[in-house]
């Protein structure tokens, strides 16, 4: 009898392959699903460093070139180019002193802009004028609204 009862509830052998294969079928997907997002993550940094790669070249590139466009322009602008430039235009120096200057009607010459005052000390109320509404206190307003409530009641205020 006791035979009996281990033989009904023992399963059948093709039960426990299909548990089996099921069982491995179900970790074969989670490591394929924990792969696949590893691949995905692992792609993304991958194109994220070779774009900022590809930046930082962009950014050598830009800054030799503002030195080299610095250097060009530190070179015309130098006295020995200028100098050489005012020879071959076949112009000459000509000593301020000499100068004629014109007079142009209608021209304003520039003028400073005076942003602010000049500072200063007052002699007076150093204070600047204040409301007296922003100078009371609660207090001081429910007092006087009271008394004015009274003495429009008819009653004398204390």
């Amino acid at each position: 009898m006791k035979n009996s009862y281990l033989q009904a509830y023992r399963q059948a052998p093709w039960r426990q392959q299909v548990q089996w294969i099921g069982t491995f079928m179900v970790v074969l997907v989670a490591l394929a699903a924990v792969a696949g997002v590893y691949l995905s993550l692992s792609g993304r940094a991958a194109s994220t460093g070779r774009r900022i790669q590809v930046l930082e070249y962009e950014i050598d590139r830009l800054s030799l070139q503002i030195a080299d466009t610095n250097t060009r322009l530190a070179q015309v602008s130098s006295a020995r180019s200028l100098y050489e430039r005012l020879n071959s235009l076949e112009m000459a120096e000509y000593d301020p002193i000499n100068a004629l200057y014109v007079k142009v009607p209608g021209y304003e010459a520039k003028t400073t802009v005076v942003l602010a005052p000049a500072p200063s000390v007052q002699a007076g109320n150093q204070n600047p004028a204040i409301l007296p509404e922003f100078t009371s206190s609660l207090l001081d307003w429910l007092r006087v609204q009271l008394a004015e409530n009274r003495a429009s009641d008819g009653r004398q205020s204390p």
